[in-house]
């Protein structure tokens, strides 16, 4: 009876690593648990990354806009119109403003 108990004691010996093996694979550090936190961080990096890039995009075409001098002072011009409500010399302001009640159902929609 000496050949089935060593094949046992293998046995189990294996069967004990591949048991450390699944725990370390799923809840050791750098398991599987930790990739999937990792992943979802990474992805709402991503997401503010692009945000953040159109906004610089959009900063970087307004410097653009505001250096060329073709358009440069019109630029200039419409964007202290714009911010600063200014008017030039001999101009004429009107301001429109409708009467009409907001229905309540679209009260806060479209208004940015």
């Amino acid at each position: 009876m000496r050949g089935p108990r060593p094949l046992f004691l293998v046995a189990l010996v294996l069967l004990a690593l591949l048991g450390w093996l699944q725990y370390r694979l799923w809840f050791g550090v750098g398991g599987q648990r930790q990739v999937d936190v990792l992943s979802a961080q990474v992805e709402r990096q991503k997401a503010a990354n692009t945000d953040l890039q159109e906004r610089n995009d959009a900063l970087a075409a307004e410097v653009r806009d505001l250096k060329e001098p073709s358009s440069g002072g019109a630029a200039i011009e419409e964007r202290a119109r714009d911010e600063f409500g200014l008017i030039k010399p001999g101009e004429t302001f009107y301001r429109v403003v409708d009467d009409r009640p907001i229905p309540a159902a679209s009260a806060g929609a479209g208004t940015e």
